[in-house]
């Protein structure tokens, strides 16, 4: 065979290759509102910077007929490309090829592309629209899936890892998102389940919807496996190259600087008045964060989950910032299980990464009642009390209002390693609100009172007075100043570059045990 025709091989199988199941698999694909993984590659990366490996793969099995269609590529698009000039490493199943499905072949090729990432520092970011295991190849194919789990776990923490669910995930396949950092879903085309509506009807004989059961807005509000729930894939993609833009490429790099065109010393008078005088009186705190972080730049993660508390990332002078904020406008910013939780992943995500925390703190304690105790409100509200003590990166609070009990303490105080806390004057630190501390400590004196009510008023005025303000705080060392609220961006900015070469670190040990 002459030169010219190998050539000439190779661009016909290259071809082949890029068609994948083919023209009428393609075009099904396209009617269900769907992208194929090629067109969702070009999408992400910048043009003409991705570079594909193992084109040619295909899968080894010869059971069921299988030995009859071998595909090349096998079910799955991986390798290398740029977003913004940015190295990441990508797989993008590919539900034309035996409807996405994993087999060990496709598994090796996924684990290959994990295994360089690692080595070179870069992001892995998987592409997911998959039937699952490949049914005719068995325990192999399950083999492959407990392959990547464990390159995810290895990962995790090294480089940022970020899952796309653009179809079907379902059975173990659910799995390797769930261990990755942040999950992206598409409404109506996208689910994940470990059991399907089928199986949940024969074994409980609940009647279920898949999108009911593991839809995106199923997972983004109620489970909160999903981070993101975006209204189609052009969506998908955008979110997660914005996400990217926060992160650094790995564990040993910071986040990268942009350029910044807020003024870094501008000060906003409308934060002067956004705490009601009546402190039960709710405010929506992203009206805080919107006033101090660099203009637009606010990108809220879990935003339809556990809504007391408010995470996201933005920029301070240009600089990523990971913040987390009880949230007064939702339950009173109560902490409860699924908050917990949520700051929990989310401080331990930046940590892992070197982006500094901002915490804003307006929090009446955590939410009593039967339900959070015997959910076990006490472990999850103690991850969020490991993961801000874990942390060594720049931590900063700021206290607009309530910080009360236990929840004062859990929030980025002082003792668990804050190393900037600020306060407005109408911040509240005490032990409980003014209303229960008094019941207490009052109660004989209250109830031999002539007028109950007015004493308990009287007592309660007091109180406030004397203890619901920052100076008590302040006097021990626990508040390092009480700012003016118009201030608070300034003053951020500067405290942050001031911790911009912190050192911190934890004794030596394998791992600690955070309370699962």
């Amino acid at each position: 065979m002459s030169l010219e025709e190998k050539l000439n091989l190779l661009e016909k199988l290259r071809t082949e290759a890029q068609l994948g199941g083919g023209e009428k698999r393609i075009e099904a694909q396209h009617k269900k509102g769907k992208l194929t993984a090629r067109e969702r590659i070009e999408l992400l990366v910048d043009p003409n910077s991705f570079e594909e490996f193992d084109m040619f793969v295909t899968h080894r099995s010869s059971d069921f007929g299988l030995d009859k269609q071998r595909i090349l590529g096998d079910g799955v698009v991986t390798g290398c490309g740029k977003i913004n000039g940015r190295m990441v490493f990508i797989f993008s199943q590919d539900f034309t090829v035996f409807g996405g499905s994993l087999s060990e072949a496709h598994a090796e090729k996924i684990c290959k592309i994990m295994d360089i990432a690692m080595k070179v520092g870069a992001p892995v970011i998987g592409l997911n629209d998959s039937g699952g295991a490949r049914i005719q190849e068995g325990v192999v194919s399950l083999g492959g899936y407990a392959d990547i789990f464990l390159r995810n776990t290895l990962a995790s923490g090294v480089v940022p890892q970020i899952s796309a669910i653009l179809g079907p995930c379902a059975g173990g396949a659910v799995y390797s998102p769930a261990i990755t950092d942040f999950v992206i879903m598409t409404k109506g085309t996208s689910y994940m389940f470990v059991t399907g509506p089928n199986v949940v009807k024969t074994v409980t004989h609940e009647e279920v919807t898949s999108e009911e059961l593991g839809g995106a807005m199923t997972h983004a509000s109620k489970s909160g496996v999903a981070h993101f729930a975006c209204e189609n894939e052009a969506d998908v993609i955008a979110t997660l190259k914005r996400l990217l833009s926060y992160m650094p490429q790995n564990n040993c790099e910071d986040p990268p600087v942009v350029e910044c065109t807020d003024p870094p010393d501008r000060e906003d008078p409308k934060l002067n008045a956004i705490v009601p005088d009546n402190p039960n009186q709710p405010y929506d705190i992203k009206d805080v964060i919107n006033a101090v972080v660099d203009d637009g730049s606010f990108f809220e993660v879990h935003q339809e989950f556990a809504q007391n508390i408010v995470v996201g990332f933005a920029r301070l002078a240009g600089r990523s910032i990971g913040i987390i904020a009880n949230q007064p406008a939702v339950l009173a910013g109560v902490l409860d299980i699924q908050s917990s939780e949520k700051g929990a992943r989310f401080i331990r995500f930046c940590d892992c990464f070197n982006i500094p925390l901002l915490t804003f703190e307006d929090v009446p304690g955590f939410l009593p009642g039967t339900d959070q105790e015997h959910g076990g409100i006490i472990k999850n509200g103690a991850k969020l009390l490991y993961a801000y003590c874990e942390a060594t990166v720049p931590k900063i609070t700021v206290i607009t209002r309530k910080a009360y009990g236990g929840a004062y303490d859990v929030m980025n105080s002082k003792h668990v390693r804050g190393d900037m806390n600020y306060a407005w004057p109408s911040a509240e630190v005490a032990v409980m609100g003014p209303k229960g501390a008094v019941e207490i400590i009052f109660k004989k004196d209250i109830a031999a009172a002539e007028d109950p009510e007015a004493e308990l008023k009287r007592l309660i005025d007091e109180y406030r007075e004397r203890f619901a303000n920052p100076y008590s705080a302040a006097a021990r060392g626990y508040i390092d100043d009480v700012i003016e609220p118009k201030t608070t961006r300034p003053r951020l900015i500067r405290a942050f570059e001031m911790l911009e070469t912190k050192k911190d670190s934890n004794p030596p040990k394998k791992h600690g045990n955070i309370p699962l």
